[in-house]
């Protein structure tokens, strides 16, 4: 069940409570888990249960929330929720923290902007978006997938404050792939066209609202990227040791690591968007294998692995931004390792 189901046609609170559950069972994947829960909550109406999920993946024994994939994502998430049953300071200060820690993920920023847009902190939300571009659209001909609802943010923002388009309003046009532009979308003055009488107006209207919906399911159907599986060298080390039948496919570390890149790159020219890269560990193989009644040995259990790694979230964007780590691990710039 998705988060965004009605909540006459879901029983909210048992699908959080099955998730938490399903989150003891499965520890690797409580991070997304939880957070399924907790946006099953905020549905529901328990907003305070909604925080305590947030609060507990938060929580660590050092407080660094270390062991989290996305500690921003958290953050935002939490924020946004605590706006909404009237801890509005709290929210606040949680929101300037996700701003001041700049992190290189677009979802914790769109979060925050559009909580701060949904209060009618107009000034607020346009500066937190023009942020998040400037950190990461700086130097990039061509903006990753997950960055355009900034820009559409930022358009959206920008269109109710009364403010002329500038470049990236252009460049928000020119990705909006919609029949209806994004000018047309975010017309401050079309609520007055849902309580009109006359018929062009509200015609006009369901066509807008229509083509709202398709761009949203357009963005529902891609829930996750092409990824590419990728193993450190010591969980390659061990998988082609416990497993020689794979030393086939994995030649070397080094081989590994070039046909990763090179795969991306082809992919990438061939026209195929949302790509990333998800990195494996030879007990989560070793389970899954187990949970497709086959043997970790058989090379076409790879990509399939690949793919539900990716659907768990554990997927980073490829390429990755500018002056961020390579995905190898090699601790250097991207542009300066496969990037080159």
């Amino acid at each position: 069940m998705r988060p965004d189901t009605p909540a006459e046609n879901a029983d909210h609170t048992a699908e959080a409570a099955r998730l938490e559950r399903t989150a003891g069972l499965y520890p690797e994947d409580a991070e997304a888990l939880l957070l399924q829960a907790a946006a099953h909550l905020e549905l529901s109406g328990d907003r305070p249960a909604a925080t305590a999920l947030y609060d507990r993946l938060l929580s660590s024994p050092d407080g660094s929330s270390a062991d989290l994939d996305n500690p921003h994502l958290v953050r935002a998430l939490k924020a946004s929720n605590l706006w909404e049953y009237d801890h509005e300071a709290e929210a606040r200060a949680i929101i300037d923290g996700v701003r001041a820690a700049a992190p290189r993920d677009p979802a914790p920023w769109v979060i925050v902007a559009e909580a701060l847009e949904s209060h009618d902190e107009l000034e607020a939300a346009h500066d937190t978006f023009t942020e998040a571009a400037t950190l990461l659209l700086a130097d990039t001909a061509e903006p990753p997938y997950a960055t355009h609802p900034v820009l559409y943010g930022r358009h959206r923002v920008r269109r109710m404050l009364g403010l002329p388009h500038d470049d990236w309003d252009a460049l928000a046009d020119t990705l909006h792939s919609s029949p209806v532009s994004l000018d047309e979308l975010h017309d401050p003055k079309r609520v007055w066209s849902l309580g009109s009488d006359n018929p062009a107006e509200l015609e006009a209207e369901i066509s807008r609202l229509r083509a709202e919906l398709g761009t949203y399911r357009e963005a529902l159907s891609r829930p996750f990227p092409v990824a590419v599986l990728h193993w450190p060298a010591g969980e390659l080390s061990e998988l082609v040791t416990a497993y020689p039948e794979l030393a086939a496919e994995y030649p070397s570390h080094e081989e590994h690591l070039a046909t990763i890149e090179s795969s991306l790159r082809e992919l990438a020219s061939s026209g195929t968007p949302n790509l990333g890269i998800v990195t494996g560990t030879v007990p989560s193989y070793e389970a899954f294998a187990a949970s497709e009644g086959s043997s970790p040995a058989d090379v076409t259990l790879l990509p399939q692995y690949a793919t539900t790694l990716a659907a768990r979230g554990r997927a980073v964007v490829w390429p990755p931004q500018r002056g961020v780590a390579c995905w190898c691990g090699s601790g250097r710039g991207y542009e300066g390792c496969h990037g080159m």
